[in-house]
């Protein structure tokens, strides 16, 4: 914006509403400034002030008119038809943007040294670790998890925070930013904070070194009591009734209300916290508390729901409202050891009310695990049938509220693929090696300090051969869509193990790619980063088909796919998930006889499952 010097007439007009400049020369305005707007104004340093042509909306259906009343305003700018008033205390060292209304607030200052939040190091999974976590606005939950999986490798270490480094270095502006249509009101300190676009402060107590990032239809609100500190608010998330954070980062769409508090943790995609607290925790997409007991500290989670006391899990409210959800990718600790593991990566359980360790589960997927005095039953693959599970399958992908626009968490919402489909093959090798080692005439079998009941790994197998056979039909459906000449697949990427980075499904050698291009300085900017884990997600079904083509072989001792081949495993798939809702069908059916559940919530269950044959075509 061009400004001009104030006339002598509009310096009298200013004098005369109780204005005052420590230099009148100081002072710039817009062409279109009119002075009448501003009333018991104090000017400091240089001052730069744009035109009150509009009104401003400051409530529904009450406007008034743009200016400046009640304030003191040092080094200054403020954009067109802003209205300014109230300033308890004063505005320093802030570019203001166009059309914001900012009123009864205390004080509004950068001073010194500002970071706004970006390069802040915190230790995630270990609360009094080095730090393994550079903060900054770019961040999304893959780039997050791969900087705290592969903290121990020093090299890539350093080229990473000297990437974070120079970006910032390259962003980072001057002084604090409030951008357009901004309303701040009710608030008592705002310092070295960043605000963008159309974002909503009301009530807040304190924002200290912070960034509030925006995107067209997904602002960030901040509501009453809020101390925000040290911290990175993103896209769409909203942060309300006295809440406190300290060095976190808040991804997309994320919820925090109810006097929550965190210091040192992170939250991403869609995640809800209310109530509890968190420690150095590391919350990926889909992560809720709701709790006041519930304490999240120094894990890993996603898909997650944190109970209260005794109730981890969850799956004992199936079809009723107070379903809560699963944890479908595992939470981890920072040894590694797996906590909750319904569903992907290993086994739930719940003993004497206490949250158990079971390391040693972790190739047994989909299982629950229940302690009778002091033995420990395992139920391999029983998850895979429940009512809970098909529910969350169905669940997630409605609950991302995310714009597409500002989605910056990557999230794979398959339930099967072959990072779980590649446990599901470990866990039913185990159980069959278990079989032939002991036979199939005992009544118990003894995993590590586990007892699997007979019945109970039979229909393990059955379960996950059944997951198997949806899997295998599922990705080949798909595949004879494109290509109905089933060609083989045409690269070897995906082959191997698959690893999970916090939403972002892909091979391990992908992985490693990715860590060794960081390191000789092929990936050297954050955008440059960011775009390959783009460019692995958009081409995981390529990867999946070659992983998959690989699995069929195997599974069916075949050489190559022929389409009789593919007409044979369809007909295994369609059996498979025939038996998959049967089976579900009659856990609901459990539920429903025990009187959990009323007629018309399982009446509707049912229906559901009824519409389920449409996905066999």
């Amino acid at each position: 914006m061009d400004y001009r010097k104030l006339t002598d007439e509009e310096i009298i007009t200013l004098e005369d509403r109780n204005c005052w400049a420590e230099d009148w020369n100081s002072i710039n305005v817009s062409d279109d400034f009119k002075p009448n707007y501003m009333h018991r104004v104090l000017l400091y340093g240089e001052v730069n002030i744009g035109a009150f042509e509009k009104n401003v909306e400051v409530s529904r259906g009450f406007f008034k008119h743009s200016g400046i009343n009640n304030a003191t305003l040092r080094n200054v700018t403020v954009g067109d038809n802003c209205l300014i008033e109230n300033i308890g205390n004063y505005i320093n060292n802030y570019t203001i943007g166009d059309d914001c209304y900012i009123s009864n607030v205390s004080t509004m200052e950068t001073t010194e040294g500002a970071t706004y939040g970006e390069g802040n190091l915190i230790s995630v999974l270990n609360e009094v670790g080095d730090g393994n976590l550079v903060l900054f606005k770019n961040l999304n939950s893959q780039f997050a998890a791969f900087m705290v999986k592969h903290f121990r490798d020093k090299d890539l270490k350093e080229a990473i925070r000297r990437i974070i480094r120079e970006d910032i270095e390259m962003s980072i502006p001057e002084r604090g930013t409030i951008g357009d249509r901004v309303k701040i009101v009710n608030t008592k300190e705002i310092t070295n904070t960043v605000i963008d676009d159309d974002c909503e402060i009301n009530g807040a107590a304190r924002l200290s070194d912070t960034t509030l990032l925006s995107a067209p239809n997904a602002s960030v609100y901040i509501g009453t009591g809020v101390i925000c500190e040290n911290s990175i608010i993103s896209d769409g998330s909203s942060i309300t009734n006295s809440v406190k954070i300290q060095d976190c980062f808040v991804g997309e769409a994320c919820q925090l209300n109810s006097g929550f508090t965190a210091s040192a943790s992170v939250f991403f995609a869609n995640s809800y916290m209310s109530n509890g607290e968190a420690c150095a925790a590391f919350c990926g997409p889909f992560t809720a508390s709701h709790h006041k007991s519930s304490l999240l500290i120094g894990a890993q989670f996603s898909f997650y729901n944190a109970g209260s006391a005794t109730n981890f899990s969850n799956h004992a409210y199936k079809m009723g409202p107070m379903h809560w959800g699963i944890l479908e990718r595992g939470t981890k600790t920072a040894s590694g050891a797996y906590l909750l593991m319904p569903a992907n990566i290993g086994t739930f359980s719940v003993c004497f009310g206490k949250l158990m360790h079971h390391p040693d589960t972790r190739n047994l997927p989909f299982s629950y695990l229940v302690s009778y005095n002091d033995t420990m039953c395992l139920s391999p693959g029983r998850n895979i049938t429940t009512v809970g599970l098909y529910r969350d399958i169905q669940k997630w992908p409605k609950r991302d509220v995310r714009p597409k626009d500002c989605q910056k968490s990557i999230v794979n919402q398959d339930w099967l693929s072959p990072f779980s489909v590649g446990e599901i093959v470990k866990g039913k090798k185990i159980l069959e090696d278990l079989r032939n080692a002991s036979g199939e005439d005992v009544s118990n079998y003894n995993f590590h300090e586990y007892v699997i009941k007979a019945s109970s790994l039979q229909k393990g197998i059955k379960y996950y051969d059944i997951a198997l056979r949806i899997y295998m039909g599922a990705v080949l459906k798909r595949v004879l869509k494109r290509d109905p000449e089933l060609g083989a697949p045409t690269t070897e990427i995906g082959l191997g193990d698959w690893n999970d980075l916090s939403g972002l499904l892909l091979p391990a050698s992908e992985e490693q790619r990715l860590i060794t291009d960081i390191k000789n300085g092929t990936l050297d900017t954050i955008d440059k980063i960011l775009e390959r884990f783009r460019d692995i997600d958009a081409h995981y079904r390529e990867y999946q088909w070659t992983w998959t083509y690989q699995l069929i072989l195997d599974y069916y001792g075949l050489d190559e796919i022929t389409l009789d081949d593919a007409a044979r495993i369809r007909e295994d798939y369609v059996t498979a998930r025939r038996a998959w809702i049967a089976e579900i069908r009659k856990d609901a059916e459990k539920e429903y006889r025990m009187g959990d559940v009323e007629k018309e919530v399982f009446d509707n269950f049912v229906n559901s499952l009824d519409h389920e044959g449409y996905y066999e075509n």
